[in-house]
């Protein structure tokens, strides 16, 4: 491995652990109506392509960090749609 690869892991990892905050947030909360649902699908799309180029490549900080990044992204995209769907209830629950 060269030394631009450690540079390329240590980068991919900073950057990628920068979603873990917000995932555990709105786990705890459970609460996501600030999340934006089309940019969670619009950097979901880029990271899979990022890690596709990544594998064409055989680049495995591309690889890495763009394969736990889009773990991470996707199970946030999953809670926004599930917290979503139960802020909906309730509000139907309370005006009905």
């Amino acid at each position: 491995m060269s030394d631009y690869t450690w540079v390329g892991l240590i980068a991919g990892s900073i950057t990628s652990l920068a979603v873990v905050p917000q995932l555990i947030k709105t786990w705890r909360t459970k609460h996501a109506r600030d999340l934006s649902f089309w940019q969670q699908v619009i950097l979901i799309i880029g990271m899979f392509l990022w890690l596709i180029y990544g594998i064409v490549l055989n680049d495995t900080p591309l690889i890495a960090a763009n394969a736990f990044s889009l773990f991470c992204y996707g199970g946030l995209l999953t809670l926004k749609i599930i917290y979503d769907r139960a802020d909906k209830q309730r509000f139907n629950d309370y005006v009905d």
